[in-house]
Formats: C-alpha cells, structure tokens, sequence
C-alpha cells in the first residue's frame, strides 16, 4: 500500500535538507520510501566527499540503496545509539504524529527511529493533515491474522490483508510477517489507539507512531519548511 505521494523536487527538498544535519562521526538511521532516499543518497554524495558516517538500515531498501551510494553500515544490535534517524512517513498530523508503514518496514523503522536522540522526518506537501485518517498499517503474525483481525474490529477498525504487488498472495514483511491495514476513520487519539493496537495479542508492530517525532521537514516547491515538537516552524 505505497502512497500517493507530491512532486519528486518536493521530496528531494525534504531529504537533502535533513541530510544536511548529519555531522562527521554520526550514527544515522536510514528510512525507508522515496522521499528518505533522496536523503540516503545525499549522505553518500557526501561521503563520497569525506563524511565519517555509520548508517543503520531500517529495511532491505534502505540497506540495499545505502551499499548502492557508498554509506557504510552497521548492525543496530552493533551501536550503542543512534545519534539521528531520518525516515519518511505517510501522514503527518498537526501534532507531529504519524502513520507510517506503507512499505511495510515500519517494525523495523520504530526500533530505529525511537532509539535515535533526534527523529527527523522528511515528507512532501501531501503528507500533512489537521488529523491522521489513512489507514493504520498492522505487521501482525501470520498465524495470528484472523484473531487480530477480530480484535481490531473489535476496536473500531476494518482491517484488510495487504495483497502484493505483481505476484499473487499477501506482501510479507522483512521480518516474515503479514500486514492489515486497517481503516479507523479520523483518529481522533492517536496515543489512545496506539496503546490498544500495542496490547492485541499477535501484533508486531503497528503504523501509528506517536511522540516520537523531533522535527518534520516539509520539501516544497521553493524550499523547506521545519516544524518542530514543541510547535514553532
């Protein structure tokens, strides 16, 4: 269920500009979707120049794109922190919460991401809304599908099984997963719902992340805009 997304300049605005914060001897998360990339390849241009960098992956894209330009990588279980992690999102609401998972790599990326003592995220015009109300990606087990599948309707939810793209059967995460997403409407609590979906037996990982955010970068058509946690542009 990849999104919708703005224009290509837009996204690469966001990534650069985010790029730009890491410094020599940093540990950067590495997201995951277009407009990260844009960010992933900045950090290898700037490599390429000298930057003394380690880059942990939160995806076998970001992994693969990261070995592609040069950043060099090390295991999350190998560092001891995570100076900045810079990562995508699918929506952005006005209070800096977030819908991620439309790659499917949002276990991984919460890991990353909350580890980091600075979270940047870089979106496109089209990610931002007053309130989150795109459906709620659910990495949950694969033998746990149909009973987490009653709990989050149980919640208020319609969940459905994410199909893949040019193959036949559901898409399956990296961590060997399946994902519902699952359509609440408005979410009007995102840290109420949060903490329900967290509590559903066979639930992995959930979309929905919350207080996690440090800054959002916004790449538009002529230049940046940097929203912050504690609400000042």
């Amino acid at each position: 269920m990849k999104t919708p997304g703005g224009s290509d300049a837009a996204k690469r605005r966001a990534g650069e500009h985010a790029a730009d914060l890491v410094a020599d001897g940093t540990t950067v998360g590495l997201g995951t979707g277009s407009t990260a990339a844009h960010a992933i390849r900045a950090l290898g241009r700037a490599v390429e120049d000298g930057l003394d960098i380690r880059g942990v992956a939160t995806s076998y894209a970001a992994r693969d794109l990261a070995r592609e330009v040069g950043v060099p990588l090390v295991a999350l279980d190998a560092v001891e922190r995570i100076d900045l992690a810079i990562d995508g999102a699918d929506q952005v609401s006005d209070d800096l919460a977030l819908i991620k998972g439309g790659g499917a790599a949002h276990a991984r990326e919460k890991v990353v991401d909350a580890a980091a003592d600075r979270f940047v995220v870089v979106v496109d015009p089209s990610k931002e809304t007053p309130t989150l109300d795109r459906s709620v990606p659910v990495e949950v087990l694969p033998d746990a599908r149909a009973t987490a599948r009653r709990a989050l309707r149980d919640l208020g939810g319609t969940p459905t099984l994410r199909a893949a793209d040019r193959k036949d059967g559901p898409v399956v995460t990296d961590n060997g997963n399946l994902v519902l997403d699952c359509d609440f409407g408005p979410v009007s609590d995102p840290d109420s719902l949060a903490t329900e979906l967290s509590a559903v037996p066979g639930v992995v990982a959930h979309g929905l992340f919350v207080g996690l955010a440090d800054e959002v970068h916004v790449g538009r058509e002529d230049g940046v805009t940097v929203r912050t946690a504690d609400g000042s542009d």
